[in-house]
């Protein structure tokens, strides 16, 4: 779930299970291969347990994305499948609303997560389980140095270079800098967002190149840790004292745990200005029923059954076998594994502050834009103004393209 799909080939294994049919036929369900022990056996236990339809689950190792893009195009997908939403799947329609499964569990769903399973007011997907990023430090090596918990990006870099010994690095935010996991937060600290909600660029901005200024200058300190042994969904360079602070994800919190007891906190990506708000990127994929299925409306009930009304199935999925948040509040409230310390309060980023990492109408070449922008800035100095704005021309295209 944290790192999402991983490596090779279209071909997968289908799971044995089948549920017990009562006139519903068969529904094929499809997942990518997620890496942690149990889930597999967990969501064919599910499907044995539905009754009104067979529902086959077929497990898919390998570049996930790109499988079920493909099946979609090509009219041979799935019934139910697990995605992310993008714009272009309700453009070319190749899924249906499910406005209608939700009723009175609507509001039950952080808005946030809900929202980036919406277009233009409808909902396509129900999301399943939340991974999220956010800041983690160590509270005797900030006491140590009599650092407080920083609350603003000028107190981060403040903190980042007191922090900074011979042997420790005061921040760890990858090793390409943070390039390839900073783009929202450091958008949303200055008051921005990749787009606006009339679908205009919204980083064309004298704030966006100041804000990427202090990544640069990050990057060219004595204080950041690069070239680390594991990259930043790895907490280890925290773990092993390599850094101070770390960027990574919730899904480190029981290894940090192991690791250092109660000696970590955890933060969002602070403001850069009075404009701009902390915030933490999450990512939920959300159950999908295909609009090229001939069982529609049989698939869109085995959706709401699993996803909206089986709550006990849901916190499952979410909590025995990795470490996420449900989409629901109310499960995410009943969970003995979120109710303190640093689980307690990603709980509380993700409801008060979370931001999807990727919405909807943020397409794939609209991000390679923003990228290679942020690399040459930050790694190579390149001018933030001039680079921005050359961003901003690839985005308007994509915007062009997809809203005329």
């Amino acid at each position: 779930m944290a790192g999402g799909v991983t490596a090779a080939g279209l071909l997968a294994a289908c799971g044995t299970n089948t549920g017990r049919s009562s006139g519903g036929g068969t529904i094929e369900q499809w997942y990518h291969a997620y890496g942690e022990a149990g889930v597999q056996q967990a969501v064919e236990r599910y499907a044995k347990a539905y009754t009104d339809a067979t529902v086959q689950v077929q497990w898919n190792p390998g570049d996930y994305d790109s499988k079920i893009a493909s099946a979609l195009a090509a009219s041979n997908g799935p019934d139910v499948f697990e995605s992310t939403l993008r714009v272009d799947m309700v453009r070319s329609k190749q899924i249906v609303s499910l406005d209608d499964l939700l009723g009175d569990a609507r509001s039950d769903f952080t808005e946030s997560v809900l929202a980036s399973h919406t277009v233009d007011g409808q909902v396509y997907g129900i999301p399943q389980a939340v991974d999220m990023q956010m800041l983690f430090y160590r509270k005797s090596l900030l006491a140590k140095a009599g650092v407080q918990p920083p609350s603003s990006v000028a107190e981060l870099i403040d903190a980042a270079r007191r922090l900074t010994t011979d042997k420790v690095k005061g921040l760890f935010l990858g090793n390409d800098g943070g390039v390839g996991v900073l783009a929202g937060p450091l958008l949303w600290s200055a008051g921005l967002d990749y787009l606006t909600p009339d679908h205009k660029v919204g980083f064309d901005d004298p704030l966006a190149a100041e804000s990427v200024g202090k990544l640069r200058q990050l990057f060219t300190s004595n204080s950041l840790l690069l070239g680390a042994p594991a990259d930043w969904s790895d907490p280890s360079a925290f773990t092993q004292g390599l850094t101070a602070m770390q960027w990574t994800g919730l899904w480190t919190v029981p290894q940090v745990q192991k690791a250092l007891g109660d000696d970590f906190g955890v933060l969002p990506w602070p403001a850069l200005n009075g404009a701009g708000k902390a915030s933490v990127p999450f990512g939920a994929y959300g159950s999908m029923v295909n609009a090229k299925s001939t069982k529609i409306d049989a698939a869109k009930k085995y959706v709401q059954w699993l996803w909206v009304q089986r709550g006990d199935y849901q916190q499952d999925f979410d909590l025995s076998y990795g470490f996420h948040i449900p989409a629901r509040k109310s499960l995410a409230a009943k969970a003995d594994k979120l109710k303190s310390g640093p689980a307690a309060d990603a709980v509380r980023f993700v409801q008060d502050l979370g931001r999807p990492q990727n919405p909807p109408p943020w397409t794939a070449k609209m991000q390679l834009a923003l990228s290679d922008s942020l690399n040459k800035i930050v790694r190579s100095g390149a001018d933030a103004t001039t680079e921005l704005k050359n961003a901003a021309g690839s985005v308007q295209t994509e915007l062009k393209r997809l809203y005329g």
